[in-house]
């Protein structure tokens, strides 16, 4: 389903409950993901809840669009606005992976009132040293080379081989093939210009406006990531009404690796509403 805002159409796919007048969660997913990341997770969710995945821009089969700064924080905050106004004028829960949680972060410290609750999956607030914020600059525009200069397939590969999701190989080969080949489906231009204008080291930092989100947040991080288990740590000392769960032998991507404990987090999460 394209929903058109007012600068870029976004693609979501759309789970409405068979009961009325529910809430709505919405699922943002990570760099080089997509809606279909959350096909497997969603009908597992409580049922009283509707439910929408969204592509984000650059993403899927939302636009592409040239112009970077249409992939700038102020930007998809914009875009996610009108989308959740096209779909509810009530407060909802926002639930995002990696990138798809810094999008969430960046929303909640903006229009925290609009939320019911948030949930944040391997998650950061940005980088709020200069130099560490031009260190993962640079780094990103490695990657961008690497992008911009191999076929989509071998960007792929290395952006897999990466520390981060080292604990993938432990997943059956048919459920990462089949995950490789949704994340094919992605465009160069999309990719390039989510790291040039989203990327962490370019997003303003939310560090000094966590106080400010006072609604129920949950932060899930996987045990085998102890980079993000440590970044979140610390995110749930200053989000005032946060919780964190460690999923045990996960690494980052835990609705992936670990569905079943994902599941059963979030719907303990979602009984509070």
């Amino acid at each position: 389903m394209i929903i058109p805002t007012s600068k870029v159409k976004i693609n979501v796919e759309y789970f409405p409950s068979p009961e009325k007048e529910t809430t709505i969660v919405f699922l943002l997913h990570g760099f080089t993901g997509s809606a279909n990341d959350w096909l497997e997770i969603i009908p597992n969710l409580k049922k009283n809840f509707s439910y929408v995945a969204v592509d984000l821009i650059g993403h899927g089969k939302s636009e592409s669009p040239e112009n970077v700064e249409l992939y700038q924080t102020s930007s998809i905050i914009n875009q996610l606005n009108e989308l959740f106004n096209h779909f509810t004028q009530k407060k909802f829960i926002l639930l995002g992976y990696s990138m798809g949680g810094r999008a969430a972060l960046s929303y909640a410290a903006k229009y925290h009132e609009n939320l019911l609750g948030l949930i944040l999956e391997s998650a950061n607030a940005g980088i709020t040293d200069e130099k560490l914020r031009k260190e993962r600059i640079l780094h990103d525009e490695q990657v961008i080379e690497i992008l911009e200069k191999k076929p989509i397939e071998e960007f792929f590969k290395f952006w897999m081989s990466q520390d981060l999701f080292a604990t993938l190989k432990s997943i059956p080969e048919e459920k990462l093939l089949k995950a490789k080949a949704a994340k094919l489906r992605n465009g160069k231009i999309g990719l390039v210009n989510s790291l040039r204008g989203f990327g962490t080291g370019v997003m303003p930092p939310l560090q000094d406006k966590l106080n400010s989100i006072k609604r129920k947040t949950l932060l899930i991080t996987g045990g085998l990531d102890s980079k993000f288990s440590n970044i979140n740590q610390e995110l749930n000392k200053k989000i005032i009404n946060s919780r964190h769960e460690i999923v045990k032998d996960s690494g980052h991507i835990v609705h992936f690796e670990k569905p079943e404990e994902f599941v059963e987090i979030v719907n303990r999460f979602l009984e509070k509403f």
